[in-house]
């Protein structure tokens, strides 16, 4: 990946954020896997289970491009809610064990890729929501550290860099969004635009507090806007 400093620092975010995932979850007492997480209807189980599962299908996938077999990342969105149904009420143990090897597996894959290969697409499913290999580490970074933040056993959005704050706010303009708006990231001093056309408001707060809303998490409650009422956010 030697077109774009991005991809590079992403890869340096995602092992720093896969270590503080890593020794969250061994110091995890085993009845916390049952306990449930800040998404709904899942246990903390189940959101590392797709975690671990994520990064499994992330590394098949880079597989795929770097053997040229062109391998999906999931073989249908029904197998992907099975997979992570019956992995998130297994022991914590293999729990564990899964998303320690997730880690590996991808950062193997990573590796392994030719140079040549970044820009080469796969599917998520087949025939549905392509995406090229180069942007999976992005992916990647962001399943870490936002479900992460997700288990609700401790880690929040506070605990994020700013690197990782501008990165999720970076790429959430990619969205698909109602209304125009604008945000300032206080810490930051900088800001971004959202939607097409001119910003009808401003959201203001720290980084973290930004990206966590950006993501469709939170009641944006420590934000402040220039009209009354925060721009709807849809659920990443």
């Amino acid at each position: 990946m030697t077109d774009s400093a991005g991809p590079a620092t992403q890869l340096e975010l995602l092992a720093a954020a896969n270590q503080r995932l890593v020794l969250t979850v061994d110091r995890l007492d085993d009845s916390v896997f049952a306990t449930p997480s800040l998404l709904p209807d899942w246990t903390v189980g189940h959101v590392l289970a797709h975690v671990a599962l994520n990064g499994e299908g992330l590394a098949g996938a880079l597989n795929g491009v770097t053997s040229g077999t062109g391998t999906p990342m999931y073989a249908s969105p029904e197998a992907r809610d099975a997979d992570i149904a019956e992995l998130g009420v297994s022991a914590p143990s293999e729990i564990r064990a899964r998303l320690l090897a997730s880690t590996t597996l991808f950062d193997r894959e990573v590796s392994d890729l030719p140079e040549d290969r970044w820009g080469v697409t796969v599917d998520r499913t087949p025939g549905q929501r392509a995406f090229t290999a180069r942007s999976s580490v992005l992916m990647r970074l962001r399943e870490v550290e936002i479900h992460h933040a997700d288990l609700g056993v401790g880690y929040t959005a506070a605990d994020w860099s700013p690197a990782f704050s501008t990165v999720v706010i970076d790429s959430m303009r990619k969205r698909d969004w109602a209304t125009p708006f604008r945000v300032l990231a206080r810490d930051l001093a900088q800001t971004w635009e959202y939607g097409d056309g001119e910003p009808v408001t401003t959201v203001t707060g720290e980084s973290h507090e930004l990206a966590w809303w950006l993501t469709g998490r939170g009641d944006g409650g420590r934000l402040t806007a220039d009209r009354d009422e925060l721009p709807e956010v849809p659920a990443w």
